[in-house]
């Protein structure tokens, strides 16, 4: 089946994603279509986990423009430290449409992946470099951007975020989506093949 983008509070979107143990076409099919929907959505960051897989694995294009490959990063399995500086910018997100807030990120930080040929990847990176990095780690861990927001920017948001969740329940209610434990049992059987 294709991949398609999911939305909050899809589960998982909050499902901890596992380091893949090994790269094969199926892994590389994946960042390929992953990097198309990401263009497709206008997108510049797209991790497995907003595609419904519970890999430790995303896409990047800073410039989030097709027809500059040269910026197209794909990130396995990757590991931040090192964190330098702070600064603040507006974020968004593929899985939580039109909603957007300021999000405190570091300006440089170090990291250790490994890219789809499996070469080992360890560079400080910095600026919005950085910043979509640690946004897409953030979704690997289970954690979206709302949870960092404080309480104030998050009410700013609350009616948007309602209207997703009412919109899932919905979706649930008539069988468009799978049930939570539905989802879960898939995750554990794809967590299964491949790593």
């Amino acid at each position: 089946m294709p991949l398609e983008i999911v939305h909050y509070p899809h589960p998982t979107l909050r499902h901890v994603s596992k380091p893949l143990a090994k790269v094969d076409r199926q892994v590389r099919d994946w960042a390929a279509e992953m990097l198309a929907l990401m263009y497709e959505h206008e997108g510049i960051g797209l991790a497995a986990n907003q595609v419904d897989l519970p890999y430790r694995l995303f896409v990047i294009n800073v410039t989030g423009d097709p027809d500059q490959p040269e910026h197209e990063r794909v990130l396995i399995n990757p590991v931040l430290s090192k964190g330098k500086g702070q600064t603040t910018m507006s974020e968004g997100c593929l899985s939580l449409p039109e909603v957007r807030g300021p999000m405190i990120r570091n300006t440089s930080i170090r990291v250790q992946a490994y890219d789809l040929a499996g070469n080992e990847i360890d560079e400080t990176v910095e600026g919005m470099l950085a910043r979509v990095i640690q946004h897409e780690t953030d979704h690997l861990d289970g954690i979206l951007f709302i949870d960092k927001m404080t309480p104030t920017e998050r009410a700013e948001v609350d009616d948007d975020l309602y209207e997703l969740e009412v919109d899932w329940q919905s979706r649930q209610n008539t069988g468009d989506v799978p049930s939570e434990e539905t989802i879960l049992a898939r995750l554990a059987e794809l967590e299964a093949l491949r790593c």
